[in-house]
């Protein structure tokens, strides 16, 4: 256990040290996680023996309820509903026909058993969220024709067909006596029907305010998450397919501060995918890897360069999309950590395959992340498909779900400069508003022509300051004995780019002057820029 958290702890540190520069490399980042599993692996420089194939599988299982969760949680559907109807039909038809195409084709190639064949096409035949989410994020990649919302939804929406494909035909192999069609209506009419219904219970109970506070609505939304991912499966429905739902259900409510609520569980799946890469990485014995590397190329170029390319045509030609938008989407289906964990968990159901399931799976996607992900920016611009008129997180929630207004509290006494006057005399700018006013335990809605008296709570309504690439602020707390403590701001030595710009003491807010004293219990906010690293 110990060791187990020691080793967590170290890469989740070296990945957050490491974040500023892998968003500059043009290797996907999440290439450079698996790397690092398998140096820490037994063939690495470190030598950890690592073959809990169970443990990993339930660790990734877990991580992917919390992509899947987010993945829909935020996916804007009013920025994706042009391209709805391709996104759907990508993430069930074309899932199946790729998983098809690819049973054909090792058949014919690999010589391998049918059903063999089949259970390689279904765990491969998703494209993978993780990725094309960090892609398209880290690398800024707005696309034209709603292209961007497209593959996000896609990518986001196709695992859960990926997985009632492998469920089959691991049953298949196995020898199970099964009704196909009704296994697959069971896991589709459970899995929407308890995800629609999570979702919706969920936000019934966050609009009537029985939670106590903010932070509250992150654990229940947690809670939420894990039931509607477990609630179906033990029903003989499809979680994943659940958990995706409930999370478009809720990420596309009206939520007080939904804003956070992004932010939370952007981090929590970022560790999340990180975990995951980093695991399968560690988990892989790279020695076994050269005895599937020929038949994982093979594959993967036929999946890259004919199976994904022809579903891409089928689907999307209909729609009237252009050859620019088609090839695009064609050269995006990365495979992920889904495929992987699909992968694990036909190993531990027991199956026996010509080749090493997990080893093949893991260099298909080690092929796929590394040559798709890493020339997907340039395959965009090459055909002209930069978008340079919006930004990427138009097609997320977190961007304009929620107002960027804040609220902050001045009290007005008898000697403030308010007191006294009215607030069309004040010539407030445009954009700081009064927007309510606490008098006498009264609730003022004020006007022009509201008089201020002394005693007054005003309400102000003002935009908040997000830290910018180059320009952060900061809150520095002087207590007693601090070396700021009773000396004038020009007595403080402040570097050229980091300087103090406002002084909040008590209920009053100062805009500093070098005359000014600095008293303990101060809080001084101070604008520090950040220097731009050479690229």
């Amino acid at each position: 256990m110990t060791e187990s958290l020691l080793l967590m702890g170290f890469v989740i540190l070296i990945c957050i040290l490491l974040n500023r520069f892998l968003e500059k490399i043009p290797v996907p980042s999440l290439l450079i996680f698996i790397a690092l599993g398998m140096l820490f692996g037994e063939n690495g420089l470190f030598r950890i023996s690592f073959d809990d194939y169970a443990g990993v599988d339930a660790i990734c299982s877990v991580c992917l309820v919390f992509i899947m969760f987010y993945g829909g949680f935020g996916t804007n559907l009013r920025a994706a509903r042009p391209v709805l109807a391709p996104s759907v039909l990508l993430s069930t038809l074309g899932v199946a026909g790729t998983a098809g195409a690819v049973a054909v084709f090792a058949h014919w190639a690999l010589g391998l058993p049918w059903l063999q064949c089949f259970l390689v096409g279904a765990v491969i035949s998703s494209t993978d969220a993780a990725s094309v989410f960090n892609i398209l994020r880290s690398k800024n990649l707005a696309l034209k024709y709603h292209t961007d919302s497209l593959l996000e939804l896609e990518s986001g929406s196709n695992d859960p067909m990926s997985y009632m494909l492998t469920t089959v035909a691991i049953a298949l192999l196995s020898g199970q006596s099964l009704s196909i069609p009704l296994l697959l209506a069971q896991q589709l009419m459970v899995g929407i029907a308890c995800g629609l219904a999570m979702g919706w219970l969920a936000v019934k109970l966050l609009h009537q305010q029985l939670l106590p506070s903010q932070q509250s609505h992150t654990i229940f939304l947690i809670a939420v998450m894990l039931l509607s991912y477990a609630l179906p499966s033990a029903l003989g429905g499809n979680g994943y397919l659940s958990v995706y739902l409930c999370g478009i259900w809720i990420g596309n409510a009206h939520l007080p501060q939904k804003k956070y609520l992004v932010y939370f569980f952007d981090v929590l799946t970022h560790v999340a995918q990180v975990l995951i890469f980093f695991l399968l990485g560690l988990l892989v014995t790279p020695a076994q890897l050269p005895s599937v590397i020929f038949p994982a190329l093979l594959l993967m170029l036929f999946l890259t360069l004919a199976a994904r390319p022809l579903v891409s045509l089928v689907l999307l030609a209909p729609f009237g999309a252009k050859k620019e938008q088609i090839t695009l989407v064609a050269w995006s289906g990365l495979r992920g950590a889904a495929s992987i964990v699909f992968a694990i968990a036909a190993v531990l159901s027991g199956v026996e395959t010509t080749y090493n399931l997990f080893n093949l799976v893991f260099c298909m996607v080690l092929l796929s992340i590394s040559i798709q992900g890493t020339l997907l920016p340039a395959v965009a611009k090459k055909l002209s498909m930069l978008d340079p008129t919006t930004d990427i997180r138009h097609t997320f929630n977190d961007y304009q779900e929620d107002s960027d207004i804040h609220f902050i509290k001045l009290h007005v006494d008898a000697q403030h400069p308010w007191c006294g006057q009215n607030l069309s005399q004040l010539r407030l700018p445009s954009d700081l508003l009064v927007a309510m006013i606490v008098r006498r335990d009264q609730v003022v809605v004020p006007n022009g022509d509201t008089q201020l008296e002394a005693g007054d709570l005003l309400v102000l309504a003002a935009r908040s300051f997000e830290d910018r690439e180059h320009l952060a602020l900061s809150e520095l707390v002087v207590e007693n004995g601090h070396r700021f403590a009773n000396q004038a701001l020009s007595q403080i030595p402040q570097a050229h780019d980091h300087r103090v710009i406002l002084v909040k003491r008590g209920i009053d807010t100062i805009i500093p002057t070098g005359n000014t004293v600095i008293k303990p219990g101060d809080i001084l906010v101070t604008a520090q820029t950040v220097k731009k690293e050479a690229s």
